[in-house]
């Protein structure tokens, strides 16, 4: 009776993250009913996932624990290329909105400044005008809005997912194997 305990301790040991399934299905969300290769992964496995990758500094190996009386070789083929495929598809979105958050933010910094120069040329050129103190009162302060804005953008927007990015980049290289217990 020891033994099967012994054998998946030992086996859970050897693997930065190790789960425990039922069936393939604890992978998978339970109202997609499509097969393996296309459907969507479980709330609950990606939370799971996350909390044991979030300490882990390089690439990942991921087991999952199986009954050996349900494996079946061809699933798990399945299984480990539909994953593979959800996450480099997550962690390329997450790149591309990185890339997309930074530009947008240079734009919003730059145009910042070209209301900011706006601002200068009024003040420099008309100096005492109702129409000049007007366009001041709204230049000025959308100028340094757009500055700051811009650059916290670029500065803190394009990092503020960073640990999501981490998570699908490095699970995307992950090696993952299943185990029968």
């Amino acid at each position: 009776m020891g033994q099967p305990a012994d054998k998946k301790n030992k086996l859970v040991s050897e693997f930065e993250i190790s789960l425990v399934l039922d069936t393939y299905d604890d992978i998978f969300s339970d109202f997609d009913p499509r097969p393996y290769d296309h459907r969507v992964l479980s709330f609950d496995f990606l939370l799971e996932a996350k909390r044991a990758a979030r300490e882990k500094v390089t690439g990942l190996s991921l087991m999952f624990m199986i009954p050996s009386a349900v494996r079946d070789s061809k699933k798990e083929q399945l299984i480990v290329k539909r994953l593979h495929s959800h996450f480099e598809k997550h962690a390329r979105l997450f790149k591309e909105e990185k890339k997309a958050t930074y530009w947008k933010g240079v734009g919003i910094t730059l145009l910042g400044f070209f209301l900011a120069a706006c601002a200068a040329g009024v003040s420099f050129h008309y100096k005492d005008s109702m129409i000049s103190a007007v366009a001041l009162v709204i230049l000025e302060p959308a100028g340094w809005f757009s500055i700051w804005n811009g650059l916290d953008m670029v500065f803190h927007g394009v990092n503020s997912q960073k640990s999501e990015s981490e998570f699908y980049r490095k699970m995307a290289s992950a090696e993952i194997v299943f185990n029968g217990y």
